[in-house]
């Protein structure tokens, strides 16, 4: 399986990261190490995440307040946000 990211959930990572080294040094790597993670944690158990609504899942990020929300079409897995869990649920249903 190969993994892809959205262009917007590339920039809200880049994004989250930026925020989280300009809070603590090292917190952004340690997030952008998270994600990887689970990145590859889904590519080995892609149905793993909870259904949140026709072909997206999600799956939570341990430590951060950040879950990936993402697709599996065919052989590509694709991240489609990198939404926090607290603010505007739902606002990356409607990326392609």
């Amino acid at each position: 399986m190969t993994p892809q990211f959205h262009p917007a959930a590339a920039r809200e990572l880049s994004a989250a990261v930026v925020s989280g080294e300009a809070h603590t040094r090292g917190l952004g790597a340690a997030l952008r190490a998270e994600a990887q993670r689970v990145t590859e944690l889904l590519l080995r158990r892609p149905l793993i995440g909870e259904a949140v609504g026709g072909s997206l899942r999600r799956f939570p990020l341990r430590r951060f307040p950040f879950a990936l929300v993402y697709r599996v079409d065919g052989d590509i897995l694709t991240i489609m946000a990198v939404a926090h869990r607290r603010r505007r649920p739902g606002y990356w249903s409607e990326r392609r």
